[in-house]
């Protein structure tokens, strides 16, 4: 909206906070994702195929939780650069027409539109479970799978079997929404504390400078990022060190060292 000059009014872009997506992404979408995914199907992960879609920080987060519970991760991905970091954080990474065929399990966490399509619905062995965490329920293509289907039934609350030609069945959790929010109960308030603390503080931060700021996108201020950070610390009783004064020296010259 910025760019096209249709925005009206400044807006800071909380999701873009160390604090927020480093945390709440990470670690609050990994744990309550597989809490979702768990509670609705009661499957043991450990020893199966999950595939997570999309390695940005709720993929990473999902990818580690589900290899903390011993599933064999696959993700796929469409950016270079975040393949080779999920390659060398320990999982195999692969096209997804491929990890269709041998997958347990796929999560979609994209934010894109209809990544699990109807080529990969028809490739996916009997049993497949798919879900999605990372938009609302356009990632995966739920009209193709309706379509090609030959019946449906609700198996359990949040699972739905598609029975496609040939027999095979495909189960779709919590009708394709966020998982983490439908089947499960959203984020710990321990994580989203730095989040919620972010939106107030930025507010804050817009009403006190308005007069300055044009309509455009903006970053959390570095040093809300800081203070949130530190106050999360003191919250868990955890203390930090600090520069001595030869150290800050010593880190802004460029005499030294050279």
């Amino acid at each position: 909206m910025a760019q096209q000059g249709i925005l009206r009014y400044p807006i800071i872009a909380v999701n873009d906070a160390h604090t927020k997506h480093l945390f709440d992404n990470r670690y609050g979408t990994g744990q309550s994702t597989v809490d979702g995914i768990i509670r609705a199907t009661n499957r043991l992960l450990a020893g199966t195929v999950f595939v997570v879609c999309g390695y940005g920080w709720c993929g990473r987060g999902v990818a580690m939780r589900a290899r903390g519970m011993g599933a064999h991760v696959i993700v796929t991905e469409i950016n270079p650069l975040r393949a080779l970091e999920a390659v060398m954080d320990g999982n195999q990474v692969q096209p997804l027409d491929e990890a269709a065929k041998i997958a347990d399990f796929f999560v979609t966490v994209t934010g894109n539109v209809h990544v699990l399509r109807e080529e990969h619905f028809l490739s996916m062995k009997d049993g497949a479970i798919v879900a999605n965490s990372g938009h609302f329920n356009v990632e995966i293509d739920i009209p193709a799978l309706e379509r090609i289907a030959t019946g449906r039934r609700q198996i359990r609350e949040f699972v739905e079997e598609f029975t496609l030609p040939g027999g095979r069945r495909i189960n779709l959790l919590a009708d394709g929404r966020l998982v983490n929010l439908a089947a499960a109960e959203g984020h710990p308030s321990s994580v989203m504390d730095m989040s919620f603390a972010n939106q107030a503080l930025a507010a804050e931060y817009v009403i006190q400078a308005h007069k300055t700021l044009k309509p455009d996108v903006y970053a959390v201020p570095r040093e809300i990022d800081r203070e949130i950070a530190a106050l999360k610390l003191r919250s868990l009783g955890i203390q930090i060190d600090e520069l001595t004064p030869e150290q800050e020296k010593y880190l802004g010259s460029w005499e030294m060292g050279t």
